[in-house]
């Protein structure tokens, strides 16, 4: 049975916190199909540890899961994950697509779910304010199942993506409660100019800046039209309602 040492163990298990992952430039990933999604990427695959190679116990010392899987991965994080400057972020819109704007989601789960979102419906990239979770957080990662491999992500100053997105000629689009009904709308898909869809935060909604930005407001009408059960939808159901009407009408 190969061994571990403590020292790489506690390399290992820090990377559960943000800090760590920062500062190394290294993520988790645990579970077979998690693993083997990492191994078809473009991540780099720093190192794997096998349950039946290093022992239970030794695994059940790294895993971030309740249970540990067979098998964990230490990943290396895509250089770009972090766009900064002017020319990158026009650069990551130059011509049409369809975007995803999350306005600082803290829920690992909801993040997790909007990338599955993304990833299903084929969004160009998702772009998150730099106070959104981090998307290499074990529980994101894990509720990607898998997304996290195949959707750009970037976090960014959002206000000036909307900016550069409105002075191409694009639309920025966020979903308010006195918006106007999404399905009797036109919406511009993305297809000839970038289109950003805004994703607020799970209590606060849209921020005050973002929605100074926002061209279009949407309505999500509920059913009855008169009886809305609910207050409001969650983030990631709000998304993927929002995500499929949109590309319904590419169709």
């Amino acid at each position: 049975m190969a061994s571990i040492s403590n020292n790489e163990i506690k390399k290992v298990k820090s990377l559960q916190q943000k800090k760590f992952r920062d500062e190394t430039g290294l993520f988790i990933v645990e579970g077979e199909k998690m693993v083997e999604e990492a191994l078809r990427s473009p991540f780099k695959v720093e190192n794997i540890y096998k349950k039946d190679e290093i022992g239970d116990e030794a695994m059940k010392r790294i895993t971030a899961l309740a249970s540990p899987s067979p098998v964990l991965a230490v990943v290396r994080k895509p250089s770009d994950i972090y766009v900064d400057e002017a020319e990158d972020l026009s650069s990551l819109l130059s011509s049409g697509g369809l975007f995803l704007a999350l306005d600082t989601i803290r829920d690992p789960g909801n993040l997790g779910t909007i990338l599955r979102i993304a990833d299903w419906f084929g969004v160009d990239a998702v772009l998150a304010a730099k106070d959104t979770v981090d998307v290499f957080n074990p529980k994101v990662v894990q509720a990607t199942m898998g997304a996290v491999f195949r959707v750009k992500m970037h976090y960014v100053d959002l206000p000036s993506v909307s900016e550069i997105i409105l002075d191409k000629g694009g639309k920025v689009y966020g979903t308010f409660l006195d918006g106007r009904n999404m399905y009797s709308t036109s919406l511009d898909t993305g297809l000839e100019k970038p289109v950003m869809i805004v994703i607020g935060n799970e209590s606060e909604g849209i921020s005050p800046a973002m929605e100074k930005l926002v061209s279009d407001r949407l309505y999500i009408p509920p059913y009855p039209a008169d009886d809305p059960g609910s207050e409001s939808l969650n983030a990631a159901v709000a998304t993927a309602i929002t995500v499929a009407e949109f590309r319904r009408r590419t169709y």
